[in-house]
C-alpha cells in the first residue's frame, strides 16, 4: 500500500547552520558535544560515540536502530561479528557504501545527560552537533528504524536543515498506549528484581516478555505449535526454550539501567509531524503490534513534506525490518536514493 501526504502547517525555525570544519576521516571515533537535554536542568557536555563509514566525501545517510542497536551497523576491519544490519549496509548493498558514507551513534543514557530521562529530541540534537563536529552540514537521508524512526522524526522537526529526507520504518510520533503498557510492565519487572537483587534475571524476563511484543503470532504458530513435555515436575512448552534464549542473549550484552531509560525514552517520545518538511519514505509491517498501521497512516496524514506509505506483508511483527531483508533492499535503494 502506498499513500501521498497532503501539505500540513509549516515547521518551527530550524537553528541548524553550516559547519566550518573540515571532514573527519572514517572509522569509529568519539566526540564531546554540548546539548541542553530536555529532562535536564543546564546544557552538558556528551561524549558520543559514533561509527562513520563508506566513501570518503560522499553524501551521508545517518542509519539508526533501535534501543539495543549500537552504532555498529556494518562490520568494520577486524570485527569478530557482523554489524546489526549487515544485510543492508555495505558495498553494493541497499544503502551503498560505494555511494555513501554511513554515519550512525550509540545512545546516550541520563546518566550521561546528567538528566533524569532522555529524550528522543536529546539523541537527535546530539545528532545535528555531531553533523557540525564532523563537517558534514547536512546529511542526505537518514534511515531510522524503530526508536531511531522516532529519532529521526525528531530530528527532522528540530533541525529541518540538517537532514534532506527521512526512511522511517516501524516508528510513529508518538508510542501507543498499549505498547507503552507492555513496556511499562518489563520496566517493573527490572525494577523488582533490582530491589530484589536478582536483577539480572529481571531483565532476562523482562526481555522475554520483549520478544512476544517484536514478533508476531503467525511466525510463533509456525515454530512453537508442538506439544509440551514433562520434566522437572511441570509442563514445559516448546516456545520457553527460545525465550530463554533471548533472554540470557541480552542480559550478557545490555545493562538494566540503560535498558530502562531507553525503554521509557521510547514512551516519552511525542513530536507534532506538522513540523516536518523533509521527504519521507515509511514503512510499515502488516504483523506489528508495537506500531500499528493506523499509527503509520497517521503519521504520513500529517507529515508537512511529501510522504509515503509501504506496508510489507511480513510475519515477523515489529523485526520486520530485521528480517525481510529481500523486501526492504530495493525499496531502501530507492528511497535513499
Amino acid at each position: 500500500m502506498i499513500c501521498s501526504s497532503p501539505l500540513a502547517l509549516a515547521p518551527a525555525p530550524s537553528t541548524w547552520r553550516p559547519a566550518p570544519r573540515a571532514e573527519s576521516g572514517s572509522g569509529r571515533g568519539t566526540r564531546t558535544l554540548t546539548i541542553r537535554p530536555k529532562y535536564g536542568d543546564q546544557a552538558c557536555n556528551v561524549e558520543v560515540h559514533y561509527l562513520c563509514c563508506g566513501a570518503p566525501g560522499a553524501p551521508t545517510v545517518i542509519v539508526q536502530g533501535g534501543i539495543s542497536a549500537t552504532r555498529n551497523v556494518v562490520a568494520q576491519d577486524g570485527d569478530a561479528v557482523p554489524g546489526w544490519w549487515q544485510s543492508l549496509v555495505g558495498d553494493g548493498r541497499a544503502v551503498d557504501l560505494e555511494r555513501y558514507r554511513v554515519l550512525s551513534i550509540d545512545w546516550v543514557t541520563p546518566q550521561e545527560l546528567g538528566a533524569s530521562s532522555v529524550s528522543s529530541e536529546d539523541q537527535a540534537d546530539l545528532l545535528a552537533a555531531l553533523l557540525l563536529e564532523l563537517g558534514i552540514g547536512r546529511a542526505h537521508c537518514f534511515v531510522g528504524s524503530s526508536y531511531g524512526a522516532m529519532v529521526g522524526l525528531a530530528l527532522a522537526a528540530r533541525h529541518a536543515l540538517a537532514v534532506d529526507r527521512l526512511v522511517l520504518l516501524a516508528g510513529a510520533h508518538r508510542a501507543h498506549p498499549l505498547a507503552t503498557a507492555q513496556r511499562a510492565i518489563q520496566r517493573d519487572i527490572v525494577r523488582l528484581g533490582r530491589a530484589c537483587g536478582r536483577v539480572d534475571e529481571a531483565l532476562g524476563l523482562a526481555r522475554q516478555l520483549a520478544m512476544t511484543t517484536y514478533r508476531g503470532s503467525e511466525e510463533f504458530a509456525r515454530r512453537f505449535g508442538g506439544a509440551p513435555v514433562y520434566h522437572d515436575d511441570r509442563f514445559h512448552f516448546p516456545v520457553e526454550d527460545y525465550l530463554q534464549h533471548q533472554g540470557r542473549q541480552f542480559v550478557e550484552r545490555f545493562d538494566p539501567e540503560r535498558f530502562l531509560a531507553l525503554s521509557e525514552s521510547i514512551d516519552l517520545h511525542d513530536v507534532a509531524p506538522e513540523r516536518v518538511t523533509a521527504t519521507a519514505t515509511l514503512v510499515g509491517f502488516s504483523s506489528d503490534r508495537l506500531v500499528p498501521l493506523a499509527d503509520m497512516c497517521e503519521l504520513q496524514r500529517r507529515l508537512c513534506g511529501p510522504a509515503t506509505l509501504t506496508v510489507i506483508d511480513s510475519p515477523y511483527g515489529h523485526d520486520g525490518f530485521l528480517k525481510e531483508t529481500e523486501q526492504l533492499a530495493p525499496l531502501l535503494r530507492e528511497a535513499v536514493a
